[in-house]
């Protein structure tokens, strides 16, 4: 099956703009913190909020339904999959585990993104290995 073909960063950046979201900082350092992980790392537009991709498979999406804060959903693209056990090493527990193959991490400010970004880009290297 061909990748969906991506929508371009200033389309994401149009779509934020639009959205003028109380957590836009925070949306923004996230962004930036996910595609500085890996130069493959594509973005567009799924359920309505920044979605990243790698190779056309999907694995994190932002949740944009609270004011106070920023959740990214970790997954493993349209079909459901089980990651193995033990499969992510979070050291520190930033992972909020939804199911075998889903998880979260939550954040409330973009100081929070800065603070935890060096983990947050090994989990998402052990995440994106699993696609």
């Amino acid at each position: 099956m061909p990748a969906k073909k991506s929508a371009a960063p200033a389309d994401v950046d149009a779509f934020l703009a639009a959205l003028a979201h109380p957590q836009d900082a925070t949306l923004q350092r996230l962004r930036a913190s996910i595609r500085a992980t890996d130069p493959r790392i594509g973005e567009d537009i799924k359920w309505n909020a920044p979605s990243f991709h790698l190779d056309g498979r999907h694995f994190a999406t932002m949740q944009l339904r609270r004011p106070d804060s920023v959740l990214l959903v970790l997954h493993l693209g349209a079909g459901r999959r089980v990651l193995p056990a033990g499969a992510i090493a979070d050291p520190t527990g930033l992972l909020t585990w939804l199911g075998a193959d889903r998880a979260t991490l939550a954040f409330r400010c973009s100081g929070d993104v800065e603070v935890h970004e060096t983990a947050l880009q090994a989990l998402l290297r052990q995440w994106m290995a699993h696609l």
